[in-house]
């Protein structure tokens, strides 16, 4: 059987920070690939005169560094091997009371619902989250519970693992990070830096999407999901 790992990131998703929308997202590839794909994101790092061990982020994306960003972005698309899911939520309707449900509950299904296009009966998969909390090892345990009931998993011979890892030691949590801040900067209305503007503007190009509505199931590259509370999700 086939094994992937799966590399997964999050903005937004705290019940009060204040943001109006929440982005989940994973990027994916065969798990025997993933070491040479680092590799191949550190040479860039090189490439532009930035040290291997340097962090990918949104947050550090300026004009300063551009060239370098667009590189990291046209490098996701350009290899075949790598594929990316989002989920974006609008959470201003959000009524968790009617549904009986908490935030955590909800936070939950819409894991479920991002990473359920990606699983698959006859594969094994490892999943890999960013460490940004004290509550990580329970999140994990968690999702990882979710995720097996969700599909009938419960030897977890399918999804074998959910781990927490540093992302500064990650290349491939740092790219989840670099897509779905352009995702969420574009589904937020922010205009304020040209640099990022430039970010988004290239992956609409070579996705051929406008990064705010949902793609058709099947995408495989780039793959978006437009969830609204009580609306269709076909926005």
């Amino acid at each position: 059987m086939t094994s992937f790992n799966i590399y997964c990131d999050e903005s937004g998703h705290l019940e009060h920070d204040r943001q109006e929308v929440m982005v989940l997202g994973a990027v994916w590839c065969p798990g025997n690939l993933s070491k040479s794909i680092f590799e191949r994101i550190r040479d860039i790092k090189e490439r532009h005169e930035l040290p291997r061990h340097f962090e990918v982020k949104w947050t550090k994306v300026s004009p300063a560094k551009i060239k370098f960003y667009l590189d990291i972005v046209d490098y996701f698309f350009d290899d075949d091997d790598l594929h990316f899911r989002a989920l974006i939520a609008e959470k201003s309707g959000l009524d968790h009371e009617s549904f009986g449900q908490s935030h955590d509950e909800w936070y939950y299904k819409m894991y479920f619902d991002m990473l359920k296009i990606i699983l698959k009966p006859d594969a094994h998969f490892s999943i890999y989250l960013d460490i940004k909390d004290t509550r990580g090892a329970e999140k994990v345990g968690k999702l990882h519970d979710v995720l097996c009931n969700n599909i009938w998993d419960f030897s977890r011979s399918i999804i074998e693992r959910v781990q927490l890892v540093r992302s500064d030691e990650v290349e491939l949590i740092q790219l989840a990070d670099l897509l779905i801040g352009a995702i969420s900067y574009k589904n937020r209305g922010l205009d304020r830096s040209e640099a990022k503007l430039k970010l988004v503007r290239r992956m609409q190009e070579r996705s051929h999407y406008s990064l705010e509505r949902t793609t058709l199931y099947r995408e495989e590259k780039m793959n978006l999901f437009k969830w609204r509370a009580g609306r269709s999700s076909l926005q």
